[in-house]
């Protein structure tokens, strides 16, 4: 198949919010309870068809969240067409390090798109985020929107990378 564009998306976040199982479950369509954490980062390949776009493949860049790979990313940012940030509806602690992600994460590009993406949306019970705060956050933060997920049950894992990747075909038209 040939590509008519190749896109670099970063996915990160803090350790423990599910990016490698979201990403997994995107390419392969499992979800693995026992996914190991990111050592620093990881590469995957998805090549997908955009309706008005074309052939598309995305270069998936799974950045580890541990703060001892963060001096890592403004290396793998560079280049980049779009980022998911990921936390856990679960957790906080995760939204509230929104601010020191994407100070690194716009290092790079200041108007690169960026999704908040509320990971384990089928742990409702143990929510902590309320939606209407992580959208509220995501506004604030001047980025492109907001979703909620379940790698567990697949909810808006296909729609979360398709309108990420309409958002970077649309954002590097514009440069």
């Amino acid at each position: 198949m040939a590509f008519d564009t190749t896109f670099k998306l970063i996915i990160a976040g803090d350790g423990g919010v599910g990016k490698t199982s979201l990403t997994n479950k995107y390419i392969t369509g499992i979800f693995n309870p026992a996914q190991k954490i990111t050592i620093g980062v990881e590469f995957f390949i998805k090549d997908l068809v955009l309706k008005d776009v074309g052939n598309v493949r995305l270069q998936i860049w799974d950045f580890g969240g541990e703060d001892r790979f963060r001096f890592l990313l403004p290396t793998y940012v560079n280049g980049a067409n779009g980022i998911l940030f990921l936390f856990s509806i679960t957790d906080n602690q995760t939204i509230g390090h929104i601010d020191e992600w994407l100070q690194i994460l716009r290092s790079y590009d200041k108007k690169v798109p960026i999704m908040v993406v509320g990971s384990k949306a089928d742990l409702e019970y143990m929510r902590k985020v309320q939606s209407h705060v992580g959208l509220q956050i995501a506004k604030s933060k001047g980025c492109k929107g907001y979703v909620e997920v379940s790698a567990k049950t697949g909810v808006n894992v296909e729609a979360t990378f398709q309108t990420i990747s309409k958002l970077m075909w649309k954002h590097a038209k514009r440069l």
